[in-house]
């Protein structure tokens, strides 16, 4: 009977280990945050946008993005993993793009429209101040 003790106690500890280890992942992707400012440059590669480029200035707080001193309104989400989903709005034009966010840069695709136009392109981003 002791000797069944003895294998059942390790495999106990392996689990509670493997328990500990599985809570302890969400915890330290929730620490890498995505905040401060960033810039982020969209190419237009398709479309009546193809060949246009364009600077934006965003900033990631708490996950939400949002325009910084720009005339388009820039609004979107970064997941804890860098996931990243954004709508661009400027006068009557609208663009969603979405890609994903490493600590310092980013990239990802993007596509838009108007009455007049339809365009599709990629974004590359580079954070602008390390937190």
């Amino acid at each position: 009977m002791l000797s069944n003790r003895v294998i059942l106690r390790p495999s106990i500890m392996g689990v509670v280990a493997l328990a500990v280890t599985l809570i302890a992942l969400p915890a330290q992707a929730q620490r890498m945050s995505f905040d401060g400012p960033w810039s982020v440059l969209i190419f237009g590669d398709q479309g009546s946008c193809g060949g246009m480029t364009y600077r934006y200035g965003v900033q990631i707080s708490n996950g939400q993005v949002l325009s910084q001193g720009s005339s388009a309104d820039i609004f979107g989400r970064v997941t804890p993993r860098g996931q990243v989903s954004v709508r661009v709005r400027q006068g009557n034009q609208e663009a969603v793009g979405s890609g994903r966010l490493t600590k310092v840069s980013g990239s990802g695709r993007w596509n838009g429209a108007s009455p007049e136009q339809q365009c599709a392109g990629h974004w590359i981003a580079e954070r602008r101040a390390y937190y």
